[in-house]
């Protein structure tokens, strides 16, 4: 089992099960994971290795027989977190107060403040002392997430038809998809570097066996960069991408769409007789670039 799918089964877990059940499913991850479990699921979890290891013992000697709605026994072990902190989710709700974004049809919500500079102020404002994997449970609770920034604001004053705009083309896609003719829409993506550089995902390998990549990531000069040119089909929401070692001009994009006619547009569309291309009229494919108007009658 890997450190990611633990991650995954944790957070998946953790608010549906009480205390005496966190640390047992804890000490279940931890042998599941093998040799050195306990230290990576007390990472992840901020469990500590202690009450991991009773968690261990409870399912060995088959205990934890709760009395009275009870976990511990009377007078054993810390207070509960709400017995101790009552008012710790109004206090986490005041400090992200006026840095908390979202939309009001959504139900997940999400703040730019980090959970150890809640943790740090809920200690020096409200005397609570409480560990930063706690702030993230009850952030969960509350309803956040992490989410990165999207691009969603526009800068300078919109067209006044720009709606009637976004109409016309929905209403013009639905009358091409409907009467089987073709709909792509094309834009070109960002340049990306030729060689063995580290790029950003993951891969399943045998463990402690990771691809190997440049230490640094400067170009290398004889091979240059490449600009993929995506074309996606929403007749039947398929992707293609043609990529080229040339500047991103008009005939590339072109040539791209009509490598994606050759290859797969007239092989899943015999009979089309026009072709609907949308795009963000910018760069190679923009409105005032004459070889992007022309090349395509070019080539018909």
């Amino acid at each position: 089992m890997e450190r990611e799918t633990i991650h995954v089964l944790w957070n998946s877990m953790k608010l549906q099960l009480n205390e005496m059940q966190r640390r047992q499913y804890a000490s279940i991850l931890a042998s599941v994971y093998g040799y050195g479990g306990a230290t990576v699921v007390h990472e992840i979890t901020g469990i500590s290795l202690n009450t991991i290891t009773a968690g261990k013992k409870e399912l060995m000697q088959k205990k934890g027989e709760q009395n009275s709605g009870r976990i511990r026994k009377k007078g054993g072990g810390p207070k509960f977190l709400e017995e101790r902190y009552p008012d710790i989710e109004e206090r986490i709700s005041e400090i992200i107060d006026g840095s908390t974004y979202g939309n009001p049809e959504k139900v997940l919500s999400w703040t730019t403040e980090s959970l150890r500079s809640i943790q740090a102020t809920l200690a020096e404002k409200y005397n609570i002392s409480v560990s930063h994997v706690t702030v993230g449970e009850i952030l969960e609770a509350l309803g956040y997430s992490k989410q990165a920034n999207q691009k969603m604001l526009q800068i300078g004053e919109p067209h006044p038809d720009r709606n009637k705009q976004f109409e016309f083309i929905d209403k013009k896609t639905n009358e091409f998809i409907n009467a089987g003719e073709p709909v792509i829409s094309v834009d070109t993506k960002k340049k990306e570097k030729i060689g063995n550089f580290k790029n950003h995902g993951q891969e399943y390998r045998r463990k402690k066996d990771p691809r190997e990549v440049y230490d640094h990531d400067f170009p290398i000069e004889e091979l240059g960069k490449i600009a993929p040119y995506g074309i996606y089909n929403l007749n039947h929401n398929i992707g293609f991408v043609n990529v080229g070692t040339s500047k991103d001009t008009a005939e590339f994009a072109v040539e791209s769409i009509s490598r994606w006619w050759e290859t797969v547009g007239k092989h899943t569309f015999p009979d089309a007789t026009k072709l609907m291309i949308t795009c963000d009229c910018g760069g190679s494919n923009g409105y005032r670039t004459r070889l992007w108007k022309y090349q395509p009658k070019n080539r018909s």
